[in-house]
């Protein structure tokens, strides 16, 4: 588990190593890193699963390293590690192809280019062991594949400077940054966050969701006041200032609703992270869905983090239940978490997804369009429960008047 005092994962650019068996890609990880980090041999397949590090990267800042197995492993496990590693392709932001200055060319790599190319991921190809080759400029057809080629020994450390240097360049993006609430805010803004503090909730800390958007209301010079959800009417009694926003856990979506006057605003954790995500408005559109369902219809319920599952987690327990009673039908639910996400989406009537907060931008934007593509309605976990306790209404306006509002 990460500490508190670093980025979160989803915070960081993903650069992803990939390329066949003992290209060297291990070793070059362990080069750019200065650690040995990952496991190095000369056996094909050494890599069996992908292998995450956070960094500070200059001048790139906070990323995140995968190393992943071999792009032409063979047999069962070899179709499985394949598997993993295309999975960590809709994750990667810039794409690192290291593959061998003494061999030609493979269709393993052309696939991974092709791969690169139709994802959208800006890449690089790094030709490693240069220092085993005597042609120092040898890269057998690889600039005619990618023009951003770069001659690197792992062993040596040749390039490897200069290799981060081309890495960071790939990166550059002149979006704006997106911000989860600081933007709805002017300075000395009165925020108040509800926070439930229940068998899930960790011990000693609060979850990344919460810390994130405290966070954020600190950086826009607001002012953040928490409390528990049976605790908001004497919080909010208890402040002088008129609060700009109140911000909940969906779990207690309801209580606080009914405890915060109408001319409040009132918005989820979760509805945030919709919106930071890029996802508000198919959210929104795919919740109606809910009023469509019939008996038998199954929705998946899918999770971008694992851990431990309480008695009355609210994924695997709450949501179904608050759905079949409000339906009123017998619904089916399968459930994923972490990098699982089903290929084949066309069995389900309805995917609700948690708010994503482990996973960085691009791979909630391929979820999403996995859905699309497949015409299955995608909403997420807050905007479901606000649309069947009948707060979805509320909360969007409320986030449509204080966007207007800056």
């Amino acid at each position: 588990m990460s500490s508190m005092n670093e980025t979160p994962s989803a915070n960081r650019i993903h650069i992803g190593f990939f390329g066949v068996r003992n290209a060297g890609k291990s070793s070059l990880v362990n080069a750019i890193t200065n650690q040995q980090l990952c496991v190095v041999s000369e056996v094909k397949g050494t890599t069996t699963d992908p292998v995450h590090k956070a960094m500070e990267l200059l001048p790139l800042g906070p990323v995140m390293l995968i190393d992943t197995p071999g792009f032409d492993d063979e047999g069962t496990l070899g179709e499985l590690r394949i598997k993993k590693t295309k999975q960590i392709l809709n994750k990667t932001d810039v794409a690192v192809l290291v593959v061998d200055a003494q061999e030609q060319t493979s269709r393993f790599n052309e696939e991974l280019i092709a791969i690169f190319k139709e994802k959208g991921i800006p890449f690089i190809v790094a030709v490693n062991k240069c220092d085993l080759t005597e042609d120092k400029n040898a890269a057998p057809l690889y600039e005619t594949l990618c023009e951003n080629t770069i001659h690197v020994s792992a062993k040596t450390g040749e390039n490897i400077v200069e290799l981060k240097e081309r890495i960071a360049a790939l990166n550059k993006t002149e979006e704006p940054e997106l911000r989860l609430v600081g933007d709805l805010i002017f300075p000395s803004d009165l925020v108040v966050l509800v926070i439930p503090i229940d068998k899930a909730a960790p011990k000693g800390r609060l979850i990344l969701p919460q810390q994130q958007t405290i966070r954020d209301i600190l950086d826009a010079d607001g002012i953040a006041v928490t409390c528990k959800e049976d605790r908001l009417k004497e919080t909010l009694e208890n402040i002088a200032k008129k609060p700009r926003l109140v911000i909940t856990d969906s779990q207690v979506f309801a209580k606080v609703a009914a405890d915060t006057p109408p001319e409040i605003p009132l918005i989820s954790f979760s509805i945030l992270f919709a919106r930071y995500k890029g996802l508000l408005t198919s959210a929104v559109q795919g919740a109606k869905q809910i009023d469509k369902l019939q008996d038998g219809d199954t929705a998946l319920i899918s999770e971008g983090c694992t851990h431990h599952r309480q008695c009355d987690d609210i994924g695997t327990v709450k949501l179904p239940r608050w759905l079949r009673n409000y339906t009123g039908k017998d619904l089916k639910f399968e459930f994923t978490s972490g990098g699982e996400f089903p290929d084949d989406l066309t069995k389900y009537k309805l995917i609700i997804h948690c708010g994503g907060c482990m996973l960085n931008e691009r791979e909630m934007k391929y979820r999403l369009k996995c859905a699309q593509d497949q015409q299955v309605p995608m909403t997420n976990y807050g905007i479901a429960i606000a649309f069947v306790q009948g707060i979805l209404e509320r909360a969007a306006a409320a986030l449509f008047a204080l966007s207007k509002k800056m």
